[in-house]
């Protein structure tokens, strides 16, 4: 009893890093956050329904990127330990494992909520595993690529609550996509000479980490402020949500200035940090100032 229990627990274990936990937890709480941010009332059951499925599809696109990508895996230091790579489960498990969580999520957001929520996550996976993923060889255009899907969850929680598009889910959009190209590349920067042994070509300028990137991350990073404060003039939200994200723009951008004078290793792993502060942050003063 106690080795089937132990060789359950190892399973899902495995299953659970796979999906990448942390990130579809993040990405699942980014679309609750639309979702909330859309309705007067939050119902709760519907909220961890919501959250399950979105976290189940994302936990589909993450396997679907290492299956395709799992032999390049094996070259890079930080990922060579990944379940595919370090041969804790088959590549054909892993579909299985894929296609069960991508069916009975799109089932779920069809159902429970409305066909634009299921065809946004399914567009959603598709770009991310079967576009983004291929282009990541090819140049800085998979970011782009990529921005998009990674733009996509406080969307289809919007769409999930109100089975509506507009400019609403259209600012949440722009948010996300806009804070998802100095977030990438402060990781690309970072991780560079990893990628470089899978030929992940990420970074925008040909040299790689140069001032020509950090200033792209700054154009880039600039565009949130104004951005950021387009919910509050929309009426989804009051003014102290509208400031916190200025506020937290303006360091945010602060952090890609010092970038650009210093170009190295330490303040792009600082701008990485910076980067996973700002979202949530920004999405949860969204969503108090609601309340």
């Amino acid at each position: 009893m106690a080795i089937a229990f132990n060789i359950l627990s190892d399973k899902i274990r495995v299953y659970l890093e796979l999906m990448k936990l942390r990130l579809a937890w993040l990405v699942a709480f980014s679309g609750a956050f639309g979702y909330s941010l859309a309705i007067e009332k939050v119902e709760w059951e519907s909220l961890v329904i919501f959250l399950l499925a979105a976290f189940s599809i994302t936990g589909a696109a993450n396997i679907i990127n290492q299956i395709v990508e799992k032999d390049l895996d094996k070259l890079m230091k930080r990922t060579q330990n990944r379940p595919l790579p370090s041969g804790r489960i088959s590549a054909q498990e892993a579909t299985w494992l894929a296609v069960v969580l991508f069916s009975g999520a799109s089932f779920v957001f069809l159902i429970e909520f409305n066909l634009r929520a299921c065809a946004l996550a399914i567009l959603s996976t598709i770009l991310y595993g079967f576009v983004y993923t291929p282009l990541k060889r090819v140049g800085p255009i998979a970011v782009f690529v990529g921005a998009i899907p990674g733009a996509f969850p406080p969307m289809i929680g919007w769409v999930a609550a109100t089975n509506q598009f507009g400019l609403e889910p259209g600012i949440l959009f722009a948010i996300q996509f806009f804070w998802q190209f100095p977030h990438f590349w402060a990781i690309a920067w970072v991780l560079d000479e990893d990628y470089k042994k899978a030929n992940f070509n990420l970074l925008p300028s040909k040299v790689g980490k140069d001032r020509s990137t950090a200033v792209q991350m700054m154009i880039y990073t600039l565009f949130l402020l104004p951005v950021g404060w387009l919910p509050y003039e929309l009426g989804m939200t009051g003014i102290n949500s509208a400031l916190v994200a200025m506020l937290f723009g303006a360091l945010f951008l602060g952090q890609t200035f010092h970038l650009m004078r210093k170009c190295s290793d330490k303040t792009a792993l600082q701008l990485m940090f910076g980067s996973f502060i700002y979202l949530p942050i920004v999405q949860i003063a969204y969503l108090l100032d609601k309340i």
